[in-house]
């Protein structure tokens, strides 16, 4: 059965941070690289974050320095730890594979930034 269950978003102000959570079933979650993306209204899916090999991280310029991805294979769980947070990061938050290797895509995650 296939999985992507994402949480953790909601409003803040600019400045502010939250951290996102993702929990993946197995089949998508083990032995493949995953990565964060978002859609902001308007905008195609773009892709954030993303840890390759369990540890070697790569950031889209826009979100480097504020925010981490991080993954925890005990718990097939992703997490991204957003710091800083400006309104350009206003989006629906999605977890996934890097690269998609299906066309599954959970609900996503609500984050708001406003004052």
């Amino acid at each position: 059965q296939v999985q992507l269950v994402e949480s953790g978003g909601g409003l803040v102000q600019p400045g502010g941070s939250l951290r996102l959570s993702c929990v993946a079933s197995a089949s998508i979650f083990v032995f493949n690289d995953m990565g964060w993306y978002r859609q902001a209204p308007g905008k195609q899916r773009e892709l954030v974050a993303s840890i390759i090999g369990g540890a070697r991280t790569n950031y889209a310029d826009s979100v480097k320095g504020r925010f981490t991805i991080s993954r925890d294979n005990a718990k097939n769980t992703v997490y991204l730890q957003m710091n800083n947070l400006k309104s350009d990061d206003t989006a629906v938050y999605y977890c996934n594979q890097v690269p998609l290797h299906h066309p599954y895509w959970g609900q996503g995650t609500q984050v708001t930034v406003s004052s």
